[in-house]
């Protein structure tokens, strides 16, 4: 069984568009299940960016999700396979933007850890994430983007769900 990764947009779009906390109750419970089952989890950078706000997402991570949810990225592993990434996205200065790669790279911003993270298991995992690929832009670097070369499966939130047969 697949292990999932999830991006910080699979909270914050669940939280602001599609699954309110205080409307869907029953999607909410099943991230809390998923998580305490260990199918689900995710990276400090996605903590930070999430905690960043102090909204009702917040709030309910920090009442519902247990700490060990959020894995660390400072590991000699993780940090040999980020080098990996920044390689790779530094490879790519002939296609993307200056300002592209920056975001992508920068400390704060999760999505390169995400994949360095992925890239440090040793068991088949996916990036949960709610980009789609987007090979041609030049001013963003999307997740499903770099997936693609280091062989990381991505999906939906929907898809996630569907591979793990749960329903909500």
């Amino acid at each position: 069984m697949a292990i999932f990764i999830l991006d910080s947009n699979f909270f914050i779009q669940a939280h602001r568009v599609i699954y309110p906390i205080d409307v869907a109750v029953g999607f909410w419970n099943k991230v809390k299940q998923l998580a305490d089952e260990n199918k689900i989890m995710t990276i400090e950078k996605v903590q930070a960016e999430i905690f960043s706000n102090n909204d009702e997402l917040k709030a309910w991570l920090e009442t519902n999700i247990q700490p060990n949810f959020y894995k660390s990225t400072q590991t000699p592993e993780i940090l040999a396979k980020y080098a990996d990434v920044v390689r790779w996205a530094n490879s790519r200065n002939d296609h993307y933007l200056p300002r592209a790669i920056a975001e992508f790279l920068d400390a704060d911003n999760a999505d390169a850890w995400l994949i360095a993270y992925a890239l440090s298991l040793d068991v088949e995992k996916k990036i949960v994430t709610q980009e789609v690929s987007r090979p041609d832009q030049k001013s963003k670097i999307k997740i499903p983007d770099v997936c693609q070369p280091f062989r990381i499966s991505t999906v939906t939130t929907i898809e996630m769900f569907r591979n793990l047969g749960e329903t909500f």
